[in-house]
């Protein structure tokens, strides 16, 4: 696969030159050293990844070249030039004029910053009118073409809608497109793709390689997915604690690491390959707490190792998919309606549709159509497919965010619909959500200790000193230190601030979690280290995972069963295994193709 951009010539001098970087912000703790003695290099046309898990100090790095530290934090030593220019020291009317027009940023989060009040197409206006790359007259059809280049479908459509309309994927294309507009000499892409399905990250990643060869602009590429490094990227910076640990072109880095932290992430990162995470490889994570008196022991549901299939009525083979019948989707050949009837679920969708009313159309958007599937008690039940699929507004209706438009789903046999307030009580404490982007999930202004304990205060589970008790354990099962329990949300990695929400899900001891992109934001160890507590956790409680997401390597370790969904509809189910090693349906093999790294051997 190309990389982004060319490697640049060695006798041109680097477009961009970090010398003895070091960065420090000022926290309730002290004076936390983020970054410490980095040197590096962008040459004219390349793109340079920053690897490294979260915490390692790759964001940091890059949000000091553009000057938008968060509050507190400051470079406190060395030198950014921006060809011969220095950026340290430079005043803020000056960084202005370098922002967007020399220097183009791609942000991690799309939520938070995407004005939700405002119309997507007049941000990305906003940016041009500003830079002067548009008039008045002619922005909105330079909008329309700036969305379109960023590999959103129906811009001019899209272009009149907010952002909570948008997928977590389409609202990523977004800030891309915005962080694109003014073709900028250096594009900082931080983690530009962790929202998206394999296939438009390939588009777009595709679409960035073709600017760079157009235009001569460098990419610095922010990432902790290792396939996408070695796929598109001339060079790899590894880094780990702050500090530049090994670097060099990217095929010596990650196929021959001299580093042990390098060799430890190349190990750790999944891969399509693998096999099902089986309990001899899960962590060796602690029991949950169970505060005494205070209601927190969770029941300890007994899951039943389940050979029905994915799609009500527990046998795949024969089940109706959009009209066609699939075959040889079943774990078992034999199995029939005789496993259907001791089949356990836990879960149920009885043919759900959910329509959504389209400002300007007549016609209502069908997000799902009449989808049948289930969710054995103590298994892991994954959805994946291209943003837009419908996998996210199927989780959501069983949430009770949104309500489907026909069919059931059913929960330990009852209908959810149904449910009076008191039922409704206890469902919400028994099914618990992990979100994709922990930026907008989390309360800003509470500390993390008080976002972990607020289910258990609101549900009125314990006394105060036994809730501070279950926090630390929370804490601890998902390898944050106690330390952060003071911090707030903006004080901590975008990893950091995922592994507080999924600490928060497990607060209530569920029975089932539905999990949207839950490692989407997390860096590969971390990735590895949550997978195996979720898989631990399942073990010694029985718990049920909906799984959505469109990480397939993360899908092929985590889940029993998958489900592909294309547009609204779902298209193939099977036993994880079926459909890794034999695929029937041709857009699942395409989703399989996509994969970044698979040519590699980094992904599988």
């Amino acid at each position: 696969m190309t990389p982004i951009g060319a490697a640049a010539a060695p006798s041109l001098p680097p477009l961009l030159a970090v010398r003895d970087l070091a960065v420090e912000f000022a926290t309730t703790d002290g004076v936390v050293h983020a970054v410490e003695g980095v040197d590096l290099e962008v040459g004219v046309g390349e793109t340079l990844a920053i690897v490294g898990e979260s915490g390692s100090g790759k964001s940091t790095t890059a949000m000091s070249i553009i000057g938008l530290l968060s509050g507190g934090g400051r470079v406190s030593r060395g030198s950014i030039t921006l060809e011969g220019r220095e950026l340290v020291g430079a005043p803020e009317s000056e960084m202005r004029r370098v922002r967007g027009r020399q220097i183009g940023l791609v942000p991690q989060d799309p939520m938070s910053n995407l004005n939700p009040v405002t119309k997507i197409g007049s941000q990305v206006a906003e940016t041009l009118l500003a830079h002067g790359l548009a008039t008045r007259h002619d922005v909105d059809a330079k909008v329309i073409e700036t969305l379109e280049a960023a590999g959103l479908p129906n811009a001019r459509e899209r272009a009149k809608q907010y952002p909570h309309e948008f997928s977590g994927g389409m609202r990523q294309r977004a800030l891309i497109a915005i962080g694109l507009a003014c073709k900028p000499r250096l594009l900082i892409a931080d983690e530009p793709t962790s929202a998206l399905d394999v296939t438009v990250q390939r588009t777009i990643l595709d679409q960035l390689a073709r600017m760079t060869d157009e235009l001569g602009t460098s990419v610095l590429l922010i990432t902790h997915d290792l396939g996408l490094a070695a796929e598109r990227a001339s060079r790899v910076v590894v880094m780990h604690r702050g500090r530049i640990v090994e670097q060099g072109p990217a095929e010596q880095i990650l196929n021959d690491p001299q580093h042990a932290y390098t060799r430890t992430l190349v190990k750790a990162a999944p891969s399509v390959a693998a096999v099902r995470l089986q309990p001899e490889a899960f962590r060796a994570a602690p029991r949950l707490a169970a505060v005494e008196g205070g209601g927190l022991e969770g029941t300890v549901v007994e899951g039943t190792v389940v050979e029905g299939a994915v799609v009500e009525g527990a046998v795949v083979e024969g089940a109706v998919v959009e009209g066609t019948t699939v075959e040889g989707a079943a774990p078992k050949a034999e199995a029939t309606a005789t496993a259907a009837a001791s089949t356990d679920y836990v879960i149920e969708y009885q043919d759900v549709t959910k329509l959504f009313k389209v400002r300007g159309q007549k016609e209502d958007f069908a997000a799902v159509k009449n989808v049948s599937l289930a969710v054995p008690r103590g298994e892991t039940v994954a959805i994946v497919g291209e943003s837009g699929s419908g996998k996210t507004t199927t989780a959501r209706m069983l949430l009770k965010v949104i309500e489907p438009t026909s069919g059931r789903i059913l929960f330990e046999g009852q209908d959810i619909q149904g449910l009076d307030r008191a039922a409704q009580r206890e469902f919400r404490q028994k099914v618990q959500p992990i979100f994709q982007d922990p930026y907008s999930s989390l309360n800003p202004m509470f500390t993390i200790e008080r976002i972990v304990e607020e289910p258990l205060a609101f549900y009125k589970r314990g006394s105060s000193k036994e809730r501070r008790k279950r926090v630390l354990q929370l804490m601890d099962d998902v390898a944050l230190p106690a330390s952060m329990l003071r911090r707030y949300p903006s004080e901590l990695s975008g990893g950091q601030r995922q592994r507080v929400a999924i600490a928060r899900a497990l607060a209530l001891s569920p029975e089932v979690i539905v999990c949207d992109e839950p490692v989407s934001a997390l860096d590969v160890l971390v990735q590895d280290q949550i997978l195996k507590l979720l898989g631990e956790l399942q073990r010694e409680y029985g718990l049920s995972y909906l799984f959505i997401s469109h990480d397939l390597a993360v899908v092929r370790l985590i889940s029993d069963y998958v489900c592909v969904m294309k547009d609204g509809v779902l298209v193939e189910a099977a036993t994880s295994e079926e459909i890794f090693t034999n695929a029937r349906d041709p857009y699942t093999r395409r989703l399989l193709a996509s994969i970044p790294g698979n040519e590699l051997g980094i992904a599988g």
